[in-house]
């Protein structure tokens, strides 16, 4: 067997690797070409080739040097990216290469337990994961669904709300516009670039692998939810809405249409994504839709404990969010600050 580098986002090795594993959104050319050309990162991958020089196993990483120091993240700003290996043979020949540059390294597991037996890496954090199986008619989707998620639908549908695909930029910025409030006003969280989500939109809604869908109440936008597809799964990527109408419960009814939406591209399975485990409404309104529920694994690797200087610029970055999400601040200023400082949260 060989080990070989390549760029995981045009090189054949990798399109064969992904098409042949279980792969995830995360691990397609597209998304690692949005996590670029937002960031400005390095795409690599590490790939395991047989005797043949055929792709057996894999794992894509973003190596990053900034004032946070060098580390290596598999992959920065993605819910998770397991490994493609399959024993803990093909696993310890990935990762050796990557231990002996002696950087930290994350990872985010969802399938995969081979990194989380490796005593190697610590667990840090975990998370919560929800799916639903698209593969029922959608009778008995909606039957699965909790009796308030049909009462919010029908509540959405007596409203007047409508549900439409996104078409302009206009459009686009609209729903960015409500993520940059939630989650200043919400969360006092900063927000991604807004070129990271034109890329999204580049990268796959123009390519027709996903859509923005629109809840629209009296011709204004009211909510939004970014959706992704890679292979047989829609990938409940974003969402946003506008805080003055959720009594019209437009997330519900984005929700159920992007149910439709999956069902009628055939695809099988609706990945709801990531949720913190601190995010206890949210979670609970995900199981709502009737979801399995699974555990999202945060790993580290970390050859030197954090200096105090390290210490140090995690406190600083967290009391620049409190400070540009102070509501007294102007919302460009706010923007402004997610563009110069959110690549510093991975």
């Amino acid at each position: 067997m060989k080990i070989v580098y390549v760029d995981p986002r045009v090189d054949p090795l990798w399109q064969t690797l992904v098409e042949q594993s279980p792969s995830s959104v995360f691990h397609s050319p597209s998304w690692i070409r949005v996590l670029t050309d937002t960031y400005g990162w390095e795409a690599n991958s590490v790939v395991l080739l047989d005797g043949q020089g055929a792709p057996i196993a894999g794992i894509p990483f973003c190596r990053i040097a900034d004032i946070r120091g060098e580390r290596i993240a598999a992959l920065p700003f993605s819910d998770y990216c397991d490994p493609l290996v399959s024993n803990a043979h093909d696993w310890a020949l990935l990762m050796d290469p990557l231990l002996l540059l002696e950087r930290p390294i994350s990872v985010r597991c969802l399938h995969n337990r081979l990194p989380r037996d490796d005593e190697r890496f610590t667990v840090v954090k975990h998370a919560k994961w929800h799916g639903l199986d698209l593969r029922p008619e959608l009778d008995t989707l909606w039957r699965g669904m909790h009796d308030s998620k049909h009462r919010a639908i029908r509540k959405s549908e007596r409203e007047g709300l409508t549900v439409r695909v996104a078409q302009s930029e206009a459009e686009l910025r609209a729903f960015f516009e409500m993520h940059l409030k939630i989650r200043k006003y919400k969360l006092g969280l900063l927000a991604q670039p807004y070129r990271f989500f034109q890329n999204i939109w580049r990268h796959f809604v123009e390519a027709q692998h996903g859509c923005l869908l629109l809840a629209v109440y009296r011709d204004q936008i009211v909510a939004g939810d970014f959706f992704l597809d890679w292979k047989h799964t829609l990938y409940y990527k974003f969402n946003a809405s506008s805080p003055e109408h959720l009594s019209h419960r437009p997330n519900d009814l984005l929700i159920w249409e992007g149910i439709r939406y999956g069902k009628a591209r055939g695809l099988t399975f609706l990945d709801f994504g990531l949720s913190d485990s601190d995010q206890e409404g949210l979670v609970r309104y995900k199981q709502m839709f009737g979801t399995e529920e699974k555990t999202i694994s945060f790993l580290r690797h970390a050859p030197d404990a954090p200096t105090p200087a390290e210490k140090e610029l995690q406190d600083l970055l967290a009391k620049l969010t409190h400070c540009f999400t102070d509501q007294l601040v102007s919302d460009i200023v706010t923007e402004k600050a997610g563009e110069d400082f959110y690549r510093l949260f991975t």
